[in-house]
């Protein structure tokens, strides 16, 4: 009886320890608009808006142009998000792009663009 005592607090010290350690991103934590700035790219700082909308369990949206120059908008090919990071591909001039994001913070992210730019998102309040 005392093995089982001794078993069952430490399993419950175990899983008090575990649930304070997680930071869970919530599920529509990406959800929402944002202004995504590319930096260091030939033709200099690149910025982008982007609305990320939740369809059928999937985010999805496109890509404006952040300078207001009336470009037309780049369809987004797919969004893959993991705990606390999210990879979005799309096609522009002919090439195959991937950002990846990682949450700074609730209203900031942080990461690449094809591992070669840095880059950096902020959360556009309404």
């Amino acid at each position: 009886m005392k093995k089982l005592s001794v078993f069952l607090f430490a399993m419950l010290i175990g899983l008090t320890i575990n649930g304070f350690c997680q930071t869970s991103t919530p599920a529509d934590f990406f959800a929402g608009k944002w202004e995504i700035t590319i930096m260091g790219t030939p033709d200099g700082d690149s910025k982008m808006i982007t609305n990320l909308v939740r369809k059928d369990g999937k985010l999805t949206g496109e890509l404006l142009d952040g300078t207001g120059a009336g470009k037309p908008a780049i369809p987004i090919t797919s969004i893959e998000e993991s705990e606390g990071k999210i990879d979005i591909a799309f096609s522009a001039s002919g090439y195959d792009i991937t950002l990846e994001l990682n949450k700074v913070d609730d209203e900031n992210l942080k990461g690449s663009m094809m591992s070669m730019f840095d880059a950096k998102a902020k959360r556009i309040k309404e």
